[in-house]
């Protein structure tokens, strides 16, 4: 059925170049949105009939085309909005009538026309005017919505943004809440960056890197993990508040909440630490949830969430002898838990051991805005230390409806102790570390002293997907990672 309509698109398409049209169109310049244009209507001066003197002028793709011999009516979407187009063969004449006999669905043209009101009420633009702008060779999906289409919706996004208005507003959104994100920052006296994307050194975070290759130089070198070790540098370089919201590639799982290339802001401060941190946090987020979204309470999944500030702050000792019934520090204790959870916990670390019965006992409890801060220092190589308990880090997670938005420090910058921390990290390769080289110069930089800071790093991707009630991480990625080419 598909080669059938295609075919016949094909001949309107013969058709279209017979009358002396280009199927493909050029510049149509000074139009106007379609949302503008409706917004202008009860104003604008009407004549007979209560069609308007002025005239507008938009673009955009042709969708639910209904004809009634020599009248049509069709929606005429743009990237904000639709508007209902009227084709009259009076108003258009015999010559422009017939391109319009070879327009389809998906078409996308250009007009101009006066506005007036419908019988049923709806103000619709006169197309005195028609350009034909692109000839779409494919129908465009009668159902596009379903279980069954998901995968074919992320292959095919070009379509899935035109026939699914939500998808539209979802990335409409996306790109506020990062411009929301950008302008706060900048308001603070953050400055923007830019870090490799390639790196000969990998590190900044426990995960597992793409290789590549550069054949010039005849060296391995990895797409980055993080961009933290290189932003640490530039607090060393004396600028003192520098973000950068950047691509990060992990060569690990899919699953709902992660891509293996990924949206990343990370930020760090001088002088701060991260109490400073949960305050910026909790502000970008709430923030972008009002001016972005409309309010501070949203849905998501089956429960509302308020990002109202201040969030609850708990720490991580707490929370597990909340919801697990252990004391951190009882090694023996934690370990029969894990052992009653069905947890795999003999030769591993206990840290290894306390984190894995958090997040099976603790995380699904965390469906309010919450920082849990204060975690076991070894879980935490590149943070500071609590004055007077070194096997407490001072770090945070931010967590919401179960799921971590957001990760900070008090950043470590003791060069020793932070050699010493690398060293293990090193050591740890053979129980499943991911580090293998150490970032000697990283650790030369800190010789040369960096200041007292917080760091912070907020995932993109999550906080659009909380924000737009998005439940997977790939309806908020343009195209996400997905197996094979498929076809």
């Amino acid at each position: 059925m598909s080669n059938i309509l295609e075919q016949e698109r094909q001949k309107k398409l013969q058709r279209l170049i017979e009358l002396g049209v280009d199927p493909y169109g050029a510049r149509f310049p000074d139009t106007t949105a379609t949302t503008a244009i409706l917004a202008r209507f009860a104003e604008a001066p009407k004549g007979e009939g209560g069609v308007t003197t002025e005239t507008f002028r938009a673009a955009g793709r042709l969708l639910a085309l209904r004809r009634f011999g020599k009248l049509a009516f069709a929606d005429l979407i743009d990237q904000v909005g639709k508007i209902q187009v009227c084709f009259n063969r009076k108003e258009l004449g015999d010559q422009a009538f017939e391109v319009f006999e070879c327009l389809d669905l998906g078409d996308i043209i250009g007009v101009e026309g006066p506005l007036f009101v419908t019988r049923t009420g709806e103000t619709t633009l006169l197309i005195r005017q028609l350009t034909v702008l692109s000839k779409s060779l494919l129908p465009p999906p009668e159902k596009w919505h379903g279980l069954s289409d998901v995968e074919t919706r992320y292959r095919q996004r070009y379509v899935d943004l035109f026939a699914n208005r939500d998808v539209r507003t979802t990335f409409v959104r996306r790109s506020g809440i990062i411009s929301h994100f950008r302008r706060v920052l900048a308001e603070q006296g953050f400055m923007e960056v830019e870090t490799p994307m390639m790196q000969a050194v990998y590190g900044g975070a426990a995960a597992r890197p793409f290789v590549t290759h550069h054949n010039t130089l005849d060296m391995d070198l990895f797409l980055r993990i993080s961009p933290e070790l290189y932003l640490k540098r530039l607090l060393v370089g004396g600028l003192e508040k520098v973000f950068e919201i950047n691509r990060n590639f992990r060569n690990e799982g899919i699953s709902t909440r992660h891509n293996p290339e990924f949206t990343m802001m990370e930020l760090y401060q001088a002088y701060a630490d991260y109490n400073d941190m949960m305050v910026i946090t909790e502000t970008l987020v709430s923030g972008a949830a009002q001016e972005v979204c409309g309010s501070m309470k949203l849905p998501f999944r089956d429960r509302e969430i308020d990002y109202t500030p201040p969030w609850r702050r708990v720490t991580y000792a707490e929370l597990v002898r909340e919801h697990a019934g252990v004391d951190i520090k009882d090694e023996p204790a934690v370990r029969a838990k894990a052992r009653q959870l069905g947890i795999e916990e003999a030769n591993k670390d206990i840290a290894v051991v306390v984190n894995t019965v958090f997040e099976a006992t603790v995380e699904e409890h965390l469906v309010q805005p919450t920082f849990v801060k204060d975690y076991p220092a070894p879980l935490c190589p590149l943070t500071r230390r609590m004055p007077g308990d070194p096997t407490i880090a001072l770090r945070f997670e931010a967590y919401v409806s179960g799921m971590e938005l957001a990760n900070a420090y008090t950043e470590l910058n003791d060069p020793a102790i932070q050699e010493a921390n690398f060293n293990q990290q090193l050591a740890g390769e053979a129980e499943g570390e991911t580090m293998r080289i150490m970032d000697t110069d990283f650790v030369t930089a800190l010789k040369h002293g960096m200041p007292p800071a917080g760091g912070l790093g907020i995932g993109i991707d999550r906080v659009v997907m909380l924000l737009t009630n998005s439940p997977s991480i790939r309806d908020v990625i343009l195209f996400p990672m997905l197996r094979g080419t498929g076809q």
